[in-house]
């Protein structure tokens, strides 16, 4: 019996041994162009933790990284959508907060809630445009991977793929 699960748990070592995490990874593919434009042209974009008063759940301790893949990300699925026109004489900048990205500690089916609040804003007036809270879940079925840290960090790129593709379509919906 000793020899059974022995064996056992050197079997499962040995599977789970050889699957490494995947690296945060938040590029939202297949990002359609858009059909509508804003008349306005995207100057910067800026993604930061929201200031512990604002965060509405966990923010991951070791996630330093976070808001500069968050950045990139969003930059990217921006262009690749052509909202913005580059020619328009109005100025934007858009403010990302991450407010929540919650990763799963243990767990079969594995859920990252995700939440951040968008704030387009006029560059010569200051005024708020555009400021939407959007709130996101990323979720790894276990078929996906038989490790677990696997599924919990898949979950946290689908999180914030999920985020950013959301806030692309209320922005789109939002274009004149």
């Amino acid at each position: 019996m000793r020899l059974r699960v022995a064996a056992s748990a050197l079997l499962i070592s040995l599977l789970t041994g050889c699957v490494s995490a995947p690296p945060l990874n938040f590029a939202v593919q297949d990002v359609s162009t858009s059909k509508r434009k804003l008349d306005a042209e995207l100057r910067a974009v800026s993604v930061s933790f929201a200031v512990p008063g604002e965060q509405t759940g966990e923010i991951p301790s070791d996630g330093e990284g976070v808001p500069i893949l968050w950045e990139r990300s969003l930059s990217e699925a921006i262009n690749k959508s052509s909202l913005f026109n580059d020619e328009s004489a109005q100025k934007l900048n858009l403010f990302v907060k991450i407010k929540e990205l919650d990763p799963p500690e243990a767990g079969i089916t594995m859920t990252t809630d995700a939440s951040a609040k968008y704030l387009l804003v006029n560059r010569k007036t200051g005024e708020t445009l555009l400021e939407e809270t959007i709130t996101t879940q990323g979720v790894v079925p276990p078929g996906y991977a038989f490790a677990g840290y696997v599924r919990a960090k898949e979950s946290i790129n689908r999180a914030v793929q999920n985020n950013i593709r959301e806030f692309l379509s209320r922005l789109e919906v939002s274009a004149k």
